[in-house]
């Protein structure tokens, strides 16, 4: 059963997908959006970026998400560069537009921004977020605590935000964990679709490159927490987009 023509789905764009030995137990990337957003699958369409050929007409969505990947986006792929054209579209057509980890660079990038490899290496683990003032006004983040945890797993981030941009979050590591673009485009390094387990996954593959640089891996284990409040931005940015209210 598809959505109603006149009710628009929210597309979940497809960067990549978590480990294929992950899949079977946990699901994919889409399956932690789809849980994570509320809604049911007749209300959202899963569009792979890396297999389709065309994306579809940003009228054509309710609101647009961008999921995470392990690709790195200054590889600039063929799938890529035409994710990256579109995503200009949907911010120029004032479609309600959220980007996670790769998606949030995507953002960037698209819009003339910068992005590049953290040159402290990989975030990894439940990491503390700080809210800047423009926060407080701001329809996703104004509900938000001023700080809070989230999970992150990224080793290239936004090196220079977009002419414009508003930065809406920061912590000691990361200096643009989210921002704004316009009325209705946001994007955050952090991932409000993790949980604990699903960041436990991501440490252990990493753990021995982590180990190599010196980096403490069971104190990042043991500090591992549930995020509830950035978890809570995904259901915020669907009733965002339902309520059409960037018309």
């Amino acid at each position: 059963m598809k959505p109603a023509a006149s009710t628009p789905p929210i597309c979940i764009i497809k960067a990549g997908s978590t480990f294929p030995e992950s899949v079977a137990e946990t699901g994919d990337f889409e399956d932690w959006l789809i849980a994570g957003l509320g809604l049911p699958k007749t209300e959202v369409r899963v569009i792979n970026a890396v297999e389709a050929a065309k994306l579809p007409p940003p009228a054509d969505c309710a609101g647009v998400v961008i999921s995470g990947a392990h690709a790195m986006i200054t590889d600039d792929l063929p799938w890529m560069l035409r994710l990256s054209d579109w995503t200009r579209r949907v911010v120029t057509a004032q479609v309600p537009f959220l980007g996670i980890c790769f998606g949030h660079q995507m953002l960037a990038r698209a819009m003339g921004g910068q992005v590049d490899f953290h040159p402290k290496g990989r975030e990894i683990g439940s990491v503390d977020i700080e809210l800047h003032a423009a926060a407080q006004s701001d329809l996703l983040f104004a509900a938000m605590p001023q700080r809070f945890r989230a999970h992150a797993v990224h080793a290239q981030s936004v090196s220079k935000l977009p002419s414009g941009a508003t930065l809406l979050a920061s912590n000691e590591y990361e200096a643009t964990h989210a921002f704004r673009v316009g009325v209705c485009a946001w994007g955050v390094q952090f991932h409000p679709e993790f949980n604990p387990a699903r960041m436990a996954v991501y440490l252990d593959h990493f753990a021995p490159a982590l180990q190599a640089a010196g980096v403490d891996v069971a104190s990042i284990r043991a500090n591992l927490v549930e995020t509830p409040e950035s978890a809570r931005l995904l259901s915020r940015f669907v009733r965002l987009a339902k309520a059409e209210a960037f018309e």
